[in-house]
């Protein structure tokens, strides 16, 4: 596969709720406090799933707007977005770079409406 799936998320208005619900519905435990962009989660309410799983994270906050998302892994951004966009995409969010890192990200609709990450440095 071209371009896996790097990273899934769950956001929704009450991050700690959410990160309580998976924690005990699945035994899922969360590193709380990394950098994210601001579109996807409110500083310090991102937990990011421990090493050794498929890295993902739970995050948002009261302005959030509660959703799934699979981000795939490309080489560039904002040229996967123009693509996507071209094929009959929607633009959502991004590209946006996390503070203090090189993490890129943006959120595509599909033709359908269904929410794509877009990830890459």
């Amino acid at each position: 596969m071209t371009n896996p799936v790097v990273h899934f998320e769950i956001t929704g208005r009450d991050p700690g709720r959410l990160r309580d619900y998976y924690g005990a519905l699945f035994g899922w435990e969360f590193a709380v406090g990394g950098s994210t962009v601001p579109a996807v989660s409110d500083p310090g309410t991102y937990g990011f799933t421990e090493p050794g799983t498929i890295p993902g994270g739970v995050g948002g906050g009261p302005g959030h707007t509660p959703h799934t998302v699979f981000y795939i892994g490309v080489p560039d951004v904002a040229a996967a977005l123009d693509q996507a966009i071209a094929l009959g995409g929607t633009r959502v969010m991004g590209p946006a770079t996390a503070p203090g890192s090189t993490l890129v990200v943006a959120h595509v609709a599909d033709p359908e409406g269904n929410l794509i990450g877009l990830a890459g440095q």
